[in-house]
């Protein structure tokens, strides 16, 4: 499984459409270990490109902060899940409670 974590200063960003790069964390679903983390500069933030370029690197799943109806609704027709009010923590930690079932998701704190 490969999830997608937007990172602002090595954190998740409580915004994706506003990080500094994602984090590619391929997770082996049986061990529930993670087996690599890349980070790429996302391309120009506009509506559509994110979902799309995510997709195009193989993500399934995309942890984030908050994020606008439209964005879920892309992420979605992407084929990658969506979990939304993960606190700002490292991608590793996220990437484990993920796969561990333990991740506690808040509130979207997106408005739009």
């Amino acid at each position: 499984m490969k999830i997608a974590i937007p990172l602002a200063e090595g954190n998740l960003s409580l915004h994706f459409g506003h990080c500094e790069e994602f984090a590619l964390v391929d997770v082996d679903q049986e061990t529930k270990e993670i087996t690599k983390i890349e980070k790429h500069k996302p391309p120009a933030h506009q509506p559509g490109v994110l979902p799309q370029w995510l997709h195009e690197q193989g993500a399934e799943v995309i942890i984030a902060g908050g994020m606008g109806m439209r964005a879920q609704q892309l992420f979605t027709q992407n084929g990658i899940a969506v979990v939304i009010g993960a606190p700002a923590v490292s991608c590793e930690e996220l990437a484990r409670a993920y796969v561990e079932g333990t991740l506690e998701a808040g509130e979207n704190i997106c408005d739009h």
